[in-house]
């Protein structure tokens, strides 16, 4: 007898041949049924608070271990409350896959419950979006959103289910669910003429480097561009921060940028954070080479690129294949060893009179006084993992902080994704400190997120710099308008450690230098997700610059 399927089914049982093991989620009408299939496919669902949560745990997800994130979502404002949060996916160049509810296909323009243009909404925000039409199909569906993902430049991916697709009922004739295949991403070498080129002009160049996109920071790709660089001599930058070249994580890099003679955008998009890549940000007579995965790409930086007195070289290739050519071509390294030292020293320098910031006994903290008790739990674990996440704290911490692994808001910008990436991240490692650094205006967003660590047993230290302010945009307000003219940034100096107590975590209230470091280690021990929460001051975010320096003696003016 022929068995039969719905299209429920066949969705849990394509993820499932994809090699998904978990879906974040929350529940909603139009996705009961998929909630119901998933029990028999053994597909786990770890079900949030807030769908914008979901998506961000989905983001963190794939960024941390190089799978495509799997995002289950109810239709119309469930929907749209996860479509923000694509925007931090994208931008970071991370693969997920968010599957929607949707209006029945039949009631379509008669107003049905919840309608809406799903796949409008979400198209701006994602490489594809689209609504499943047919339940024989709709593994197809998924098959495609998840290749779509992790091809070319990753990114997320939207696909919107119908319930009536998802309620239908038909034969299985042993095509519904698509082989592996399917799902694997369609890589685009560079060729090793191509590789050999590139590599070519590199090593003629006298102060060359290598500039990679957000890509090169995750699981997929952060070994081999450190292989890169080891294979060839020449320094490659990972630039993943909305402060660009700015980036207080990169030190003083701007000021080296600016001497280089070559550069190779490795799948670094010459967007805002890199001064559109034009002058001066970048010499005249800097010699441009761009590999990026994306034709549209390439045509918008050669039709801006007039700035320079040698055209830019460019290549479509995929970034991870792309290293992995360079490497292979690589037969000697870069002589200048003097220049990559140089780019070194300009990424780690900080300002030596950090290290003297000290509150006195009736001051709030100074961040970097936190950051340096935080870093400590960091260096305890070879794998432990820093997540960043807000405005002016969040600068502070990525200039402050460091672990060979780390998750970060991001080019976007967007605050708000810390917990769910603390919550993430713990789930890709057994027994590593998990710190998140957070500012109590980034916090609220997504507070009630202790719940799902505490139902889910996912212990990690999320540490809140509370300055009961936005600061980002209290210090715009007081730069560029002055003490008088504040308006719309004071927060209540909340106890957010009672909050996480509340929810079942554990929580710990820090007012003084002294208190910090034990209080950090109670929560680290407790085995609970635990909110320390620590009284800050003030602080606008740091502009790191090297006094005195004036560029290479050696270099042309710009």
């Amino acid at each position: 007898m022929t068995s039969t399927l719905r299209g429920a089914d066949i969705v849990t049982r394509s993820l499932a041949a994809a090699g998904v093991d978990r879906i974040f989620t929350l529940s909603g009408n139009h996705v009961m049924s998929v909630f119901d299939a998933s029990i028999d496919s053994e597909l786990s669902l770890v079900h949030v608070r807030h769908e914008g949560a979901a998506v961000h745990m989905a983001d963190a997800w794939a960024r941390l271990t190089g799978q495509v994130g799997i995002v289950l979502l109810t239709g119309g404002p469930g929907h749209a409350n996860g479509v923000s949060a694509l925007y931090t996916a994208l931008a970071s160049e991370s693969p997920v896959v968010m599957l929607s509810g949707h209006a029945p296909l039949s009631q379509l323009g008669l107003g049905a419950f919840q309608e809406m243009r799903q796949a409008d909404l979400a198209a701006p925000v994602t490489k594809a979006s689209w609504t499943a039409s047919d339940a024989r199909r709709v593994g197809h569906d998924i098959a495609r959103a998840m290749r779509t993902a992790a091809s070319g430049r990753p990114g997320p991916v939207h696909l919107s289910l119908p319930t009536d697709v998802l309620d239908t009922i038909v034969d299985d004739d042993g095509t519904l669910v698509p082989g592996r295949a399917a799902y694997e991403p369609q890589p685009r070498a560079l060729s090793q003429a191509m590789a050999d080129d590139v590599l070519a002009t590199l090593m003629a160049a006298r102060r060359p480097l290598i500039l990679a996109g957000p890509l090169a920071s995750t699981a997929r790709a952060r070994a081999p561009a450190a292989d890169l660089a080891a294979a060839t001599g020449i320094p490659v930058v990972t630039m993943e921060s909305p402060r660009g070249v700015n980036d207080p994580s990169l030190g003083a890099f701007a000021e080296v940028l600016a001497d280089a003679d070559c550069v190779l955008l490795l799948g670094k998009q010459p967007d805002f954070t890199l001064g559109f890549a034009r002058p001066p940000l970048l010499r005249k007579d800097c010699r441009i080479i761009q590999i990026d995965p994306d034709p549209a790409v390439i045509a918008r930086f050669s039709g801006m690129a007039g700035g320079f007195d040698v055209l830019p070289m460019a290549v479509q290739a995929d970034v991870v294949p792309a290293i992995s050519a360079l490497q292979g071509c690589a037969r000697r390294q870069h002589e200048a060893a003097d220049w990559r030292q140089e780019v070194d020293h300009a990424i780690a320098y900080r300002p030596p009179e950090w290290q003297q910031l000290r509150s006195g006994p009736e001051e709030a903290l100074h961040v970097v006084e936190l950051c340096r008790a935080i870093q400590p739990l960091l260096c305890a674990h070879p794998d432990a993992v820093f997540v960043s996440d807000g405005g002016e704290l969040g600068q502070w911490a990525q200039a402050c902080l460091s672990a060979r692994v780390r998750v970060i808001n991001g080019p976007a910008g967007a605050i708000g994704s810390g917990l769910a990436f603390a919550g993430a991240a713990r789930m890709t490692t057994a027994d590593a400190p998990v710190i998140a650094l957070l500012g109590d205006g980034t916090a609220g967003f997504h507070l009630s997120e202790f719940d799902t660590a505490v139902r889910y047993d996912l212990p990690f230290v999320a540490v809140i710099g509370n300055d009961a302010c936005w600061n980002a945009e209290y210090q715009i307000q007081l730069r560029n308008y002055g003490p008088d003219r504040l308006v719309g940034c004071e927060l209540r100096p909340a106890r957010y450690d009672l909050v996480a107590e509340a929810l079942g975590g554990h929580g710990e209230h820090v007012t003084t230098a002294a208190e910090l470091p034990a209080a950090l280690e109670r929560a680290l021990a407790s085995g609970k997700p635990a909110c320390v929460n620590v009284v800050i001051s003030r602080t606008p975010a740091p502009m790191i610059r090297r006094p005195g320096y004036a560029g290479r003696k050696d270099a042309p003016t710009p």
